[in-house]
């Protein structure tokens, strides 16, 4: 999966950058370049995967190098062992040492599991990692949708504004000649005065979503392209909800980031545990140490040779006030915590999985009778109109009509975006988001 993800970073690298998002993909190559969150993710998982070089440090060979200088007052007289016939003056007995020492460690399953504990929480940082970048796609994608239903929700309250604009003006034209009741300018003023309110906020919710898409892609949102008519009315592939409750089990990230958890923290519980345990480490070092004594004149007193040391030495615990019993509670009582944060992990994957199914099946059904309340409100609303015309309907009738007729278009459209959000929602659920979702969801834009 990190070897596809690569790939795939470097073919949107290659690929121009317009400065606007002009379709889904555009959006989608701005956001993986500077949304933080995501670079975040990468910079987590980089540094948490340092930890496997630093654990596994501690198995390989330690070298050290010293070079020591000491000196020591000599006290003059005859008990004086380095007292000299030649000067009975005091001086001072300096001592230069060099060595190197090379130790091995040949047994310490602390370390052993400490390093497999580092490979576990590495893996499960990278899980977390592909989550962030699945999470991406949906992100971006309902950023963009929600930015494409808003300019739908403001293109139906401007056009439900001159319907009642049109009505009202129609009201005081009749009321004016005498052939209506002031009660209709009333009623027809009152409609068109919220339907000015509804656009104006209809208007803020647009540009405030259009700076939501911005956070993301880090770039000014431009002209974007929009869902075309006729969408898929598929069911999802396959045609069964356990069968993609299966695939989220097993590729989920999120989840396969919390067993990675668990794994780590058992690792944790043996390094707990090897507190107990005797080490046994091998030593091999070369030392040389020179001597003179420093009072007006120089005497050397010792200049040694190199010298070689080997050793093996085995430490064995015995007492530590009680704190690596302590360890050990404390690192069983963080393995359950992540034990039981993995089962609620996996029951809320199974729960979300089978939900956004559902979702997807009753939103085709929702989108498909949405079509058809649309297009029964308007031949409702042409016919309310014409029995206004002729005496057989009153003004509340055509008002509440075009009221009817926004209401279903507002619907309607809503319906049709959140249909293709929820199948990029099952399939991030699934774990089996990837960039193809994307180019084929771009495919449905024109």
């Amino acid at each position: 999966m990190r070897l596809k993800l690569l790939t795939l970073a470097l073919t949107l690298a290659a690929v121009s950058l317009p400065s606007h998002g002009e379709d889904l993909l555009d959006a989608y190559r701005q956001a993986r370049a500077n949304d933080p969150v995501l670079a975040q993710a990468d910079a987590t998982q980089r540094a948490v995967h340092e930890g496997i070089p630093q654990a596994r440090a501690l198995l390989l060979p330690q070298i050290n190098g010293t070079y020591g200088l000491q000196q020591q007052s000599v006290i003059s007289g005859a008990e004086n062992e380095f007292e000299t016939s030649q000067n009975q003056n005091p001086g001072h007995l300096r001592t230069r040492s060099v060595g190197v020492e090379l130790d091995q460690t040949i047994l310490n399953l602390a370390d052993i599991a400490n390093l497999q504990a580092a490979h576990s929480t590495a893996d499960a940082q990278q899980q977390t990692y592909e989550a962030a970048a699945q999470d991406l796609f949906v992100r971006v994608a309902t950023a963009y949708f929600t930015i494409l239903n808003d300019q739908e929700q403001l293109k139906y309250a401007k056009a439900n504004e001159e319907a009642y604009r049109v009505t009202y003006d129609q009201a005081e034209q009749q009321y004016k000649v005498g052939i209506a009741a002031i009660t209709n300018v009333y009623q027809a003023k009152s409609y068109y005065e919220a339907a000015k309110a509804t656009t104006i906020s209809a208007e803020n919710t647009l540009e405030n979503d259009r700076q939501a898409l911005t956070v993301i892609t880090g770039e000014p949102v431009g002209e974007l392209k929009v869902l075309r008519p006729e969408l898929p009315m598929d069911a999802p592939v396959p045609a069964d909800p356990q069968a993609w409750v299966s695939s989220a089990l097993k590729n989920n990230p999120t989840l396969l980031s919390a067993q990675d958890s668990v794994d780590a923290a058992e690792h944790n519980v043996n390094v707990a545990r090897a507190g107990h345990l005797p080490t046994i480490t091998a030593s091999l070092s070369r030392n040389k140490s020179t001597s003179w004594l420093e009072n007006g004149s120089y005497n050397v007193i010792g200049n040694g040779r190199y010298g070689n040391t080997i050793g093996v030495t085995l430490s064995v615990p015995i007492f530590t006030g009680g704190a690596t019993q302590s360890k050990v509670r404390q690192s069983i009582d963080e393995r359950d915590e992540a034990q039981d944060s993995l089962e609620s992990t996996r029951r809320l994957t199974v729960q979300n999985t089978i939900n956004y199914y559902n979702t997807v099946i009753a939103g085709i059904s929702e989108v498909k009778s949405g079509k058809a309340a649309v297009e029964s409100a308007q031949e409702a609303l042409d016919a309310t109109k014409a029995g206004f015309q002729v005496g057989t309907q009153i003004m509340l009738d055509v008002l509440t009509a075009i009221q009817n007729l926004t209401q279903n278009q507002s619907t309607y459209s809503a319906a049709r975006h959140q249909l293709v959000l929820n199948r990029l929602l099952l399939r991030q659920s699934a774990g089996t988001i990837d960039y193809k979702d994307m180019e084929y969801v771009n495919s449905l834009l024109q």
